[in-house]
């Protein structure tokens, strides 16, 4: 079994800052990509963004592009995401997630598992 633990949600003004981090315990499969997805408020859930293995390749949602960046760390186990510019539409709950697949690149893509979710709002 695997465990997603994430940290560093919050309250921001508009146009503000904040990065999200993720860490991965377990049973992990031997490679994964690592990415995140985020609920609004009677929205459906979404990919937010998404790096493979060894960290070579990342995918963001149109709305983030150019705001959000993906980065992972060396032993592959820890996913941050660096959140600037941020808009009330931001808002939400922020899940890390974990696939065996080698890509996370939309809301389609397989998840095997889930964080807990961290709370971002963002204020006008």
């Amino acid at each position: 079994q695997v465990q997603l633990v994430e940290s560093g949600g919050g309250l921001v003004q508009a146009g503000g800052s904040l990065r999200l981090s993720c860490e991965a315990s377990g049973r992990t499969f031997r490679t994964y990509s690592m990415g995140w997805f985020r609920q609004a408020p009677g929205k459906e859930r979404e990919f937010v963004a998404g790096i493979t293995w060894g960290g070579n390749s990342m995918y963001y949602a149109d709305s983030v592009k150019g705001r959000f960046t993906i980065n992972r760390d060396s032993d592959q186990k820890r996913v941050d995401l660096e959140m600037n510019s941020l808009k009330p539409d931001d808002t939400a709950i922020y899940y890390c997630v974990l696939s065996q697949s080698p890509i996370i690149a939309s809301s389609r893509s397989p998840i095997d598992y889930w964080g807990q979710g961290t709370q971002v709002t963002v204020s006008s």
